[in-house]
């Protein structure tokens, strides 16, 4: 890896202020002061910034994350913070969220550093399971579950919906279950039924289900078990 590369995933630093930190003499490899940017180095080498040593993390990292609302599932600086914020670094910039929450929906996130792992997730033809929560602004209707089960034509796409799962909890409230990643797809389907989503929750991705013993922005590893089930 690159040293100014290392730096940056390691502080927090941006590539540009990592590389005139090293000009500034601030890094030092293996106990000598160190400014060149492109410098290789590897885990048996020991990097110091301002004298404090930094740490390799191992590759193969996996958590789920309860995520709160109004967070986003992105590295980008906008209008919400992300859910990198709750995790330090080295690990924040090195993660990446396997499949992604609207802002305003909350529930189970899976993060990790392995991108072979998370296309087992993402990618479309692994048809991969998530269930969600759904809190309706009007009343369910006895026809909902059978046109989930069709597939629906949503406004600007060019195929119906695959097959949905429909259970009804109460009058306003159902677990949805899809295997797609549509860009707002629960909200586009309820809209397409004639209601609207009012509070959306995953709870479950394959088969991980959110720990209860998790609340908002707290997230724990996964077990060795969790991680094979996309294997």
């Amino acid at each position: 890896m690159r040293l100014d590369k290392f730096i940056a995933e390691n502080t927090g630093l941006t590539r540009s202020q990592a590389a005139k930190a090293l000009r500034a003499g601030q890094v030092k490899v293996n106990g000598e002061l160190e400014k060149s940017t492109s410098r290789k180095i590897t885990p048996e080498d020991t990097i110091c910034f301002d004298d404090e040593p930094l740490t390799w993390t191992e590759a193969g990292q996996y958590f789920m994350l309860y995520k709160p609302q109004n967070c986003i599932c992105s590295h980008d600086d906008g209008e919400y913070p992300t859910v990198f914020q709750f995790f330090d670094y080295p690990l924040m910039s090195k993660l990446h969220c396997a499949g992604r929450l609207d802002a305003d929906t909350t529930g189970l996130v899976l993060l990790t550093d392995d991108g072979k792992w998370s296309h087992r997730i993402t990618s479309p033809k692994h048809h991969c399971e998530k269930t969600y929560l759904v809190t309706l602004a009007d009343p369910v209707e006895d026809f909902y579950g059978e046109k989930l089960a069709e597939g629906l034509w949503l406004r600007g796409e060019k195929t119906i919906t695959k097959p949905a799962q429909l259970e009804i909890l109460d009058d306003y409230n159902v677990n949805l279950t899809i295997s797609e990643g549509r860009y707002h797809q629960v909200k586009r389907m309820f809209a397409a039924l004639g209601n609207k989503v009012v509070a959306l929750h995953r709870w479950r991705v394959g088969d991980v289900v959110l720990d209860e013993q998790l609340t908002e922005g707290e997230f724990r590893a996964l077990t060795p078990d969790e991680i094979a089930s996309f294997l």
